[in-house]
């Protein structure tokens, strides 16, 4: 009988000991693929660490809660989807180990545009932001072309106005905008008794920019930007507009790659580029449609102010005159359904 309880203790003295062997589980856990699902690892620390049956029995059930913790996650990246000054935190990696991984994928991207993005890099460092942790994140890309975006763009292509309005999809735009006035007409009230700008201007500009609301974008701005730098396309622009971008994220605690754009950077149903945001939107929520319907007010009482008219106030806000004279006579077409309507 002492013989039997000897044993035991020794078991679980040895049991405990491999339990609390962390350093090794987590040699472990880096050595794998980083997405490589944590179950899988703790399994084979299992095999690695308790190949004697009998340990099996006492470790188990600790390893088996562990696992159905992690089973609730995903399994983290290497690179997390975080604010990159969390980046060494939650990563769990060595400080060292990860930097060296961060400035390999920050070469492989410097390589192919090796005086741009250093020059955008050093940039950065000397106002304040950190942009290699972002350049090195799994979800930054370079959008290949994307000056061409811009050079055949919709207002460059067409033609004439007839042509600049079956592009937008005009037709379809005018037999909805009534429905988008009604659904936010409480709003849209507060903003022309705020602002002085008319309902169905904003209305109309809601509807051209994002399909009244419908459509965001499928980029992203901080990868349009550093696109557009590393492409030599609106250079100075680029910049400006990504220093912008990153005090409206650091600001409000927003990862940037979470958001959604225009190839251009604009963003949200107004379709703000990032100065935009920081000077003239109302409010904090960008995705908020009353907060966006105040915004277009914002910016047109600005620009009306300025320019002396309307007209001028949207043509600032697109320089086109076909995308002024477009959305002018959608507000209109906007206006005389509601007149006739009386």
């Amino acid at each position: 009988m002492q013989a039997l309880i000897i044993v035991l203790i020794a078991y679980y003295i040895i049991a405990f000991g491999y339990l609390f062997n962390i350093p090794a589980l987590a040699i472990c856990l880096r050595e794998k693929n980083e997405q490589q699902h944590v179950k899988g690892v703790c399994m084979e620390w299992i095999s690695t660490w308790c190949s004697n049956s009998s340990l099996m029995f006492f470790v188990f059930p600790f390893l088996l809660s562990l696992t159905a913790e992690q089973d609730r996650t995903e399994a983290c990246p290497l690179l997390p989807s975080s604010p990159a000054d969390d980046v060494y935190e939650l990563s769990g990696e060595n400080p060292v180990l990860l930097q060296n991984r961060i400035e390999s994928r920050v070469l492989a991207w410097s390589d192919r545009y090796p005086d741009s993005l250093t020059s955008l890099i050093e940039y950065f460092e000397q106002n304040g932001f950190q942009i290699k942790e972002l350049l090195a994140d799994s979800r930054f890309e370079i959008y290949e072309g994307i000056g061409d975006r811009f050079r055949h763009s919709a207002e460059r292509k067409s033609l004439s106005l007839d042509e600049y309005k079956n592009v937008l999809g005009f037709e379809d735009k005018r037999s909805r905008i009534t429905g988008f006035i009604n659904e936010n007409n409480d709003q849209l009230t507060k903003a022309e008794a705020d602002y002085d700008i008319s309902r169905y201007v904003i209305a109309a500009i809601i509807g051209i920019e994002s399909d009244f609301g419908k459509n965001i974008g499928r980029f992203n701005p901080f990868n349009a930007y550093v696109s557009m730098y590393a492409e030599g396309y609106r250079g100075d622009f680029a910049r400006a507009q990504l220093e912008e971008l990153l005090k409206f994220t650091t600001r409000n605690n927003i990862d940037v790659f979470e958001l959604k754009s225009s190839y251009a950077g604009a963003m949200s149903f107004a379709q703000f580029i990032p100065y935009s945001v920081n000077k003239w939107f109302v409010g904090d929520d960008i995705f908020d449609m009353n907060n966006n319907i105040l915004s277009v007010a914002n910016y047109l009482a600005h620009f009306k102010e300025i320019t002396g008219s309307l007209d001028g106030a949207v043509f600032r806000y697109n320089p086109s005159r076909l995308y002024t004279d477009a959305v002018l006579d959608l507000a209109k077409e906007a206006e005389d359904i509601y007149t006739a309507a009386r």
